[in-house]
């Protein structure tokens, strides 16, 4: 009975190390699906492989810092977006703030008001007309889509009139230019504490919380108590804000005001790596760090063919491509995670 007895317990040794493997692979798995911006982080990570093996100019300290300025600029205003988004609405004017902000610094600075003034009155001037926007969209129940392009040309007009369509080169206050975006990494530095402070927020607070509440159930957030207008026009303040300060660092960085700036470009370029970050567009679903990474992945594949001089066409192929599987794989995981909560 001694012998039977020991392969039927030297069957359990040799199994258990196999059930645990497969556990903890399984587990790692359903871990990296549940984080969204694991999928990203993955793709942002190739990219760097790929082309720093492409091209020897890639991995180089100059050409990092090139990435970190496209990134840096288009990552802020994917902040605000991403607040927007996930509560059911998105503001296509935040290109438009980015140029206005700047002008704005200008013309209160040689109106005599010191610069560091000068940068909060624009600020405010921001913040001001992302609750004209927030208004306009919940008094009058016009889609944000529609409302904020309308408010797009209205701000371009604005700029292009105040500038004559000429740029100007900015103040310089010592110190002051180096940390609002002059400095090598300044602009940088100010988009990772940017992304870092808001996805507390987001994930942490009140306000966060109801955020998520008003993307994914208007009607329900409403009846238990939160107000949802109060939500999104707070939102629609803060995407304007991160706007006319991305703006604001971006003129301070290359010395020029530029009324060409911004536009739809950077826009749509917030707005893609927000949703390829795991962004729902359909709201109740996003993390500002996903948007983050996302903006990273974006920078580092138009970088990348810059160097290897790939057509500008085939990275806007890319990028509607990237566009149109993120959507596709958002509403595939978040019917995953659903099935298994």
């Amino acid at each position: 009975m001694a012998e039977i007895a020991r392969p039927e317990t030297a069957a359990p040794q040799i199994q258990p190390p196999s059930e645990k493997s497969t556990t903890f692979w399984s587990r790692l798995g359903q871990l990296f699906i549940r984080q969204r911006e694991g999928s990203i982080l993955v793709v942002a990570i190739l990219l760097l492989i790929y082309f720093g093996i492409s091209s020897s100019d890639f991995i180089t300290l100059q050409n990092l810092r090139v990435i970190s300025q496209y990134l840096s600029a288009t990552s802020i205003i994917a902040v605000g977006e991403v607040f927007l988004l996930i509560c059911g609405e998105i503001d296509l004017s935040v290109g438009s703030m980015f140029a206005l902000a700047p002008f704005i610094v200008y013309f209160v600075n040689q109106a005599g008001i010191p610069l560091w003034l000068s940068i909060i009155v624009a600020l405010l001037a921001s913040l001001a007309l992302g609750a004209f926007n927030g208004f306009v969209t919940i008094t009058f129940k016009i889609p944000s889509l529609i409302s904020t392009l309308g408010t797009q040309f209205l701000l371009i007009g604005i700029t292009l009139t105040i500038s004559g369509g000429e740029p100007v080169i900015p103040p310089h206050v010592g110190s002051l230019n180096q940390i609002m975006g002059a400095g090598p990494y300044s602009e940088l530095i100010w988009a990772i504490l940017i992304a870092i402070f808001f996805q507390v927020v987001l994930s942490f607070t009140r306000w966060g919380m109801h955020t998520f509440a008003t993307g994914g159930n208007l009607l329900g957030a409403s009846e238990a108590g939160v107000n949802v207008n109060r939500i999104k026009m707070i939102n629609f303040m803060l995407a304007a804000t991160l706007a006319g300060l991305a703006g604001i660092m971006e003129g301070f960085r290359i010395d020029s005001f530029d009324p060409g700036a911004g536009g739809t470009t950077i826009m749509f370029n917030a707005v893609a790596g927000a949703v390829i970050g795991g962004t729902a567009l359909m709201g109740g679903v996003g993390t500002v760090i996903g948007a983050f990474l996302g903006v990273l992945a974006l920078s580092i594949l138009n970088d990348g063919f810059t160097l290897l001089g790939v057509s500008a066409y085939t990275y806007d192929i890319i990028l509607g491509l990237a566009i149109l599987v993120a959507m596709i794989l958002n509403l595939r995981l978040s019917a995953w995670r659903e099935g298994r909560s």
